[in-house]
């Protein structure tokens, strides 16, 4: 059974709501699986044990080399991706791709909830009892030690300290020049052309209700937001969760029910292991992507409020200022205190 808040009738009812709200975002899920039309079933080569890797893409084929290697690379087990009505090469891609099952859908991004629907069905259907890993195809997670120990390595150790859930820190990388700069080839690591990042700047909250931690700040708060910081993005995420068929995502992979698995951060003064995002966002064909997704306007529940922030991407602006940080590692990371081993040595 899931474990209960104790306390007094708010707790109560604050429980009863967040059981009601789960049950809600699983039936939207089960819902929606029709709109899924299988390309490429390989689920059969699913063994226990697999690290599995869940993402929903859109004309994602310059990134989608570099992403499935980084991730083979970490030892993911098989891919399960959504590919949302791309025309631009994604789908041949993916058929060659020995470890990958894939689904096509034409209907809304954003209607889907962002495509969680879509993926929480995948992970309801495929995911019970696998550690599960959701990003996005810009989206390059490093933790302690990734280049020498696995996930399997990883989620070992999060099994033994009885921990189902992993946190991650969304860092947003830059170039030094302008957003539209250079060539970036789709085999090549995108870390070598954005190499830059802000170190400082991140603002923490928690969030009572789901008990998730609120993170903003970052280039985009600092170059975009500037005049109204509390509407910047929502760097903090749990990308990496054992999964149950009863979980479920509530907002991204920002929060998840029930809300004990948002809890990914010490209370009592130490530190717990934690990763980062390195989100590639910029690479230099954001410019094109930018007006084309003004006009879709499929990516935000507010579409008005980041009209302007496509506005200054179309612009092709230049994100590096005097206190840009060039990214040498995960130490690095850890130093600035945006990730941490934790007890994990």
């Amino acid at each position: 059974m899931l474990p209960e808040p104790a306390g007094g009738p708010i707790a109560l009812w604050l429980a009863y709501r967040n059981r009601l709200r789960r049950r809600q975002l699983l039936f939207r899920a089960f819902r929606r699986r029709g709109q899924l039309e299988s390309v490429t079933d390989r689920t059969v080569a699913i063994h226990d044990g697999d690290v599995l890797c869940f993402v929903c893409v859109r004309n994602e084929a310059r990134r989608l080399p570099a992403f499935l290697a980084h991730n083979r690379r970490l030892g993911v087990g098989h891919f399960l991706i959504v590919d949302n009505a791309s025309d631009d090469g994604t789908a041949a891609l993916l058929a060659d791709a020995p470890d990958a099952s894939v689904w096509r859908t034409g209907d809304s991004y954003k209607a889907s909830r962002f495509g969680m629907d879509w993926l929480t069905w995948l992970m309801l259907r495929y995911g019970h009892g696998h550690w599960c890993l959701t990003l996005d195809a810009d989206e390059i997670l490093v933790y302690p030690y990734w280049q020498t120990r696995p996930l399997s390595a990883l989620t070992d150790w999060l099994d033994q300290q009885g921990q189902a859930s992993f946190g991650a820190l969304t860092v947003d990388m830059y170039p030094e020049g302008s957003v539209s700069q250079g060539e970036a080839d789709p085999e090549d690591d995108p870390i070598a052309h954005l190499c830059w990042f802000d170190s400082g700047n991140y603002q923490v909250q928690v969030q009572p209700k789901l008990r998730n931690l609120w993170i903003q700040g970052g280039v985009r708060a600092r170059a975009f937001f500037a005049d109204e910081p509390r509407k910047a993005p929502t760097l903090n995420k749990t990308p990496l969760v054992r999964w149950n068929w009863r979980y479920a995502y509530v907002n991204s992979t920002h929060a998840l029910l029930p809300p004990q698995l948002n809890e990914v951060y010490s209370t009592d003064g130490g530190e717990l292991t934690s990763g980062v995002l390195l989100h590639t966002k910029f690479l230099p064909e954001i410019v094109e992507r930018s007006q084309e997704e003004k006009l879709r306007g499929e990516h935000f529940a507010d579409g008005a409020q980041y009209s302007a922030y496509y506005d200054r991407l179309v612009d092709d602006p230049v994100l590096h200022w005097a206190s840009s940080t060039r990214y040498t590692g995960w130490r690095q990371l850890e130093a600035l205190g945006l990730m941490s081993r934790g007890g994990w040595i």
